[in-house]
This record gives C-alpha cells, structure tokens and sequence, in this order.
C-alpha cells in the first residue's frame, strides 16, 4: 500500500481485538474506515472499546489494501458487500453488535443500519453530500484524469497529519461511487431507529459539519446524540480531540 505524507512508522493494517476472556461481555463492534483511508483511523475507538471489554473487528474496506488502483475498480457495492458480510460473521458469534465508521466507512454504517439489524451506531466525519462544483465537475474531470494525487490528510494536529497513512491518490471513479452511495443513503436516513452517535469535526472541510446536525435531525432515533469536536478536521479520531472521540463512543456503546 502506498502511503502519503508519512514520516514515521505506525500500524496500517487491519485487526481483530478481543478482550480477556473474562473481561468479554458478549458484544462486537465492526470499525470502518473511510475512502483512501486505512484501519488506521479507526483504531483508537477499536482500543477503547476492547478495554470496555468489547471485541473489535477493524477489516480494510474492498479496493484499500492494494492501492488506488485496486480502489478504482471498486464499486460502492463491493464496499457494502465487504462490510456485511464482517458484520453476519460478527453477528453469528456475538449477543450485540454495534457500528463504528469514520467518513466513507460512516456511510456504509449507515447503510447498514438501514437495512441491517444492529445494536448501535457511532458515525464520525460522514459527508451526506460533497459540496459543489464536485458532483456538477466531476464527469468532465474524469474525461482528462483518473486521479487526484493527495498531499495529506485534513487532520489540524501536526503530528498526527504528519504521520497519518494513506494511499498516495483519489481515484476519480471512487469519488463518483461515493456520490452513489450518497444517493442510496441518504433518502432512507429515517430508516435508522437504533441509538446512534453523530460526531464530527468542527474545522472538517472535506466533510461538511452541517451533514452532522441532517443526519442526527433525520434519523428516526430517540436515543441520539450530536457531538462537535471543536479542534479536529475530518480524520478528527487522530486528531487533537481524538482521546476526547474515543471515550464518548466507549461510553455511548459501553452503556448498551
């Protein structure tokens, strides 16, 4: 996998942490990355949760794991078959399962929820909608590039931008599947009925923070919470306020 702007080595890969056999309490949580990310991003609420005693599954989602030209012949189906399928295999062994998705993975989490059944939902930087020109551009663009060649991730803290892994490009087609699930998502938003957590970065500019406050408003949940992360950008489970993110989606799962 390539990666953009790191400078110092940390663990990409994807995991399964299971807690002390008597530390278990019998639930799962599935944690989905986002687009040109890696299980990177998820991983710190992964760890958080594993200490509430919760087993974390952290799969790359399909296309990721070879780069992006593996990723753009990928199709927003492939990403939801990839994580359904993560899903029945945690749901055959475990009393509860929750959802956990940064971004991209936000979007298949929420997806799932939609036609799924589970326990709980934390969605973190999830864009209902990419700001224009994007969508109105993008088939003209693609007629004269496959890719965008990425210079970094919108994380604020130095440190954590500096060391975050990543592929190297955006693959063109992956920005219009993304659209596409956009489309699917986000007219069956009331179909969500689960406890679910909304957080997202207060200085995102890949994701606009108004997406957060629709998907909280649209969803059909009485146990819902909004949660703004007042220094962090769009990766913001890295970020400054990461620490902060990890402890409210251990808390907000760990009481169900």
């Amino acid at each position: 996998m390539a990666e953009a702007g790191t400078t110092e080595e940390v663990d990409a890969s994807d995991f399964d942490f299971r807690p002390a056999p008597g530390d278990a309490n019998g639930a799962a949580v599935l944690c989905l990355h986002g687009l040109t990310g890696t299980p990177y991003e998820v991983r710190p609420i992964a760890e958080a949760l594993v200490a509430r005693g919760v087993r974390a599954r952290g799969p790359w989602m399909a296309g990721h794991e070879d780069g992006s030209e593996a990723l753009a012949k990928t199709t927003y189906q492939d990403w939801i078959e990839l994580a359904r399928g993560e899903l029945a295999k945690l749901k055959a062994e475990h009393d509860r399962v929750f959802l956990v998705g940064m971004s991209m993975g936000g979007l298949v989490s929420l997806r799932l929820a939609e036609t799924e059944k589970v326990d709980a939902v934390v969605v973190i930087g999830t864009p209902l909608v990419l700001g224009p020109p994007i969508p109105q551009i993008l088939p003209l663009v693609r007629l004269f590039a496959s890719s965008r060649q990425k210079t970094g991730s919108d994380i604020q803290e130095p440190g954590a931008r500096a060391r975050h892994p990543g592929l190297d490009a955006m693959p063109l087609a992956s920005v219009a599947e993304l659209i596409k699930l956009q489309a699917k998502v986000v007219p069956a938003l009331s179909e969500i009925d689960v406890p679910i957590l909304v957080a997202h970065g207060r200085l995102d500019t890949t994701a606009r923070p108004r997406d957060a406050e629709r998907v909280y408003r649209e969803v059909s949940s009485t146990d819902k919470e909004l949660f703004y992360l007042e220094r962090s950008g769009h990766v913001a489970t890295v970020d400054y306020d990461g620490p902060a993110l990890a402890r409210a989606a251990a808390d907000f799962l760990g009481r169900r």
